[in-house]
């Protein structure tokens, strides 16, 4: 399965009382399916996926599944601490038809969590998994990250196809592509570092700040593959400060209240992440005023 492109990993809408928004989320992917993007991530970081209960992760994923057109992949959210459990969700997703799942590592009992642990973990799940799965290494959240040897060592199975690597660091980017066996596929998980990472090989991105610009991230996408460097870092320098702040610095919330700015249905974030302040509201508007802005010059 080819994971080229761009894949937003989709917000998970909330009512005003905290509970699920399906219609919502119906709305927003109906909406992203016109934009150019490959698929979607449904229960990533991004989707809280950390705040929910098992039942409503599923009702998340049938609601997607059913908003999703035709020709979208479907990439599941699923890994979590237990190898058992991590099995039992990839296995379900696969029943409402998703294709491939995404596996974060597991990180509690950090002082047991070496490279061998990780391998172990991996390989018992793609062995059992009806659908392929995707590593998912994103140490700002997990504090660990997956590095290239053991990467190259996991790429082995014909179950793993790939991984999203959200680390940030095109060095760790090159190495894993260095590593990695032909027909690997390498997707990062920050906007940032897409442009030098597709440079290297990578083949796609799944981005937070796709979210609220998905049009933008498929531009950049398009010129990295169209071998147009120029449009490329023009794209590139625009999605900088969205992502350094829209998304990195006052995370799901930032990312919620731009997607309310610009059509999208954003909505609260679960507690206990907190709704934005004044001063960070403000800081929202002069960003997405700026990226608005550059796109009209552009035109």
């Amino acid at each position: 399965m080819k994971l080229h492109g761009i894949f937003p990993p989709v917000t998970t809408p909330f009512n005003q009382d905290g509970s699920l928004a399906l219609d919502r989320l119906r709305e927003n992917i109906s909406r992203y399916n016109g934009t150019g993007v490959a698929g979607y991530v449904v229960i990533g970081s991004t989707g809280e996926s950390v705040l929910l209960s098992r039942a409503e992760i599923e009702q998340v994923w049938a609601a997607a599944r059913e908003a999703a057109a035709d020709d979208k992949i479907l990439i599941a959210g699923t890994g979590v601490d237990s190898t058992a459990e991590t099995i039992d969700r990839t296995n379900r997703a696969a029943e409402l038809g998703y294709h491939v799942a995404l596996v974060k590592t597991p990180y509690y009992y950090k002082p047991q969590m070496t490279a061998e642990v990780h391998a172990e973990h991996y390989l018992r799940v793609a062995d059992a998994a009806r659908i392929p799965l995707l590593i998912y290494s994103v140490p700002q959240f997990t504090g660990v990250a997956v590095e290239a040897p053991l990467v190259a060592r996991l790429g082995q199975h014909p179950n793993i196809i790939g991984i999203k690597e959200s680390s940030g660091v095109v060095q760790r980017v090159g190495e894993i592509l260095h590593l990695a066996p032909a027909g690997f596929q390498t997707l990062v998980g920050s906007a940032t570092t897409f442009y030098p990472s597709m440079a290297l090989g990578a083949v796609g991105g799944i981005l937070a700040v796709a979210d609220i610009f998905p049009e933008l991230c498929v531009e950049l996408y398009d010129a990295c593959v169209a071998g147009d460097p120029a449009r490329a870092r023009a794209r590139q320098e625009r999605l900088l400060e969205p992502t350094m702040t829209l998304v990195a610095k006052l995370g799901i919330p930032g990312v919620k209240y731009a997607m309310d700015r610009v059509g999208y249905y954003g909505g609260p974030a679960r507690r206990p992440l907190l709704p934005l302040n004044e001063a960070q509201r403000a800081e929202s508007e002069r960003v997405l005023e700026a990226v608005i802005g550059a796109g009209k010059s552009a035109d």
